[in-house]
């Protein structure tokens, strides 16, 4: 006897054809891809920091410091808001258009802005640092200027996960090939 839903695998090969499922919302922004390591293991690593300070926090308030608590636990509140915006980064789609969100900057495009959307080969950084490889890189040209690339295979999302960087390549542009 067959059961009636589908297997995973069956939801992973249509996400690989880059176009969105018929039951997506298309007013909701979604990511195409999920953080990477990288991205998830600093993160990690800032919230057991944020831990730590807050434990550091709850021992200054049993020794009578409450003014050093206080400095320690509004640490921790911008070590977490810290951490919460590096796992928002990345690109982001909806029907509505493309957001590219940085840490200190977000861009959105409409679709109707968006003039293409493809991959090249070129100079990418390696985890945003100044080290520079020849990689790959998700470019987006809009009417009146460019956009700094998208996203690229050597970024803490996609660093040794080239299959990953090019299904999420694929998605975004089926959606721009579809909404535009």
């Amino acid at each position: 006897m067959s059961l009636p839903f589908r297997s995973a695998a069956a939801v992973d090969d249509e996400y690989a054809t880059g176009r969105p499922l018929p039951h997506d919302l298309r007013d909701r922004w979604m990511r195409p891809y999920r953080p990477g390591p990288w991205r998830v293991a600093v993160a990690a690593l800032a919230l057991m920091l944020a831990a730590y300070l807050l434990f550091a926090a709850l021992i200054m308030v049993a020794a009578k410091s409450v003014q050093g608590a206080g400095v320690l636990v509004l640490l921790a509140a911008l070590v977490i808001a810290g951490t919460l915006r590096l796992l928002r980064m990345g690109v982001w789609l909806s029907g509505k258009g493309l957001r590219q969100v940085g840490y200190f900057a977000t861009v959105t495009v409409p679709w109707q802005q968006v003039t293409s959307v493809r991959t090249a080969q070129q100079p990418v950084r390696v985890l945003g640092l100044p080290r520079s490889v020849q990689g790959q890189a998700l470019l987006i040209s809009r009417r009146g200027s460019a956009l700094r690339p998208l996203m690229t295979d050597h970024n803490a999302d996609f660093l040794g996960r080239t299959e990953a960087f090019d299904i999420a390549a694929d998605a975004i542009e089926g959606w721009s090939l579809e909404l535009r």
